[in-house]
């Protein structure tokens, strides 16, 4: 099992949020997605709906606080693949898996992957 370099938890934790959704939502919409669709997609992993999500990048919170406060899905230990070099489902790190969850899900709607086979169910 791979695990990421020293002190990469630490940097993801204090990441914010807001730095890293202009990157999601360009990364969809040059797919041809959607805004929308990033919003269901991030809601279904995390429960936060359109106003939570407006608030938490306003706040420029961190992953860590993001996660904490998230209520993830029953069905995101059902997310696997690669992503970075890492598998999500080895991942450690549990912050770290969340965010690269949440990365999986964002590149799996960028190159075009059905929103039912996203949003898992068993």
């Amino acid at each position: 099992m791979k695990t990421p370099p020293p002190g990469t938890a630490e940097r993801i934790a204090k990441m914010t949020f807001a730095s890293v959704y202009p990157h999601y939502v360009t990364k969809v919409e040059k797919k041809g997605r959607t805004k929308k669709e990033l919003h269901e997609v991030i809601g279904w992993l995390t429960g936060y709906d359109e106003k939570a999500l407006k608030s938490l990048i306003k706040d420029e919170i961190t992953f860590d606080a993001f996660f904490q406060k998230a209520t993830l899905h029953p069905n995101a230990h059902l997310i696997t693949g690669v992503i970075c070099g890492y598998r999500v489902e080895e991942l450690e790190d549990p912050l770290i898996q969340k965010v690269r969850y949440l990365d999986k899900l964002v590149d799996e709607l960028a190159k075009g992957k059905k929103m039912e086979k996203i949003l898992r169910s068993e």
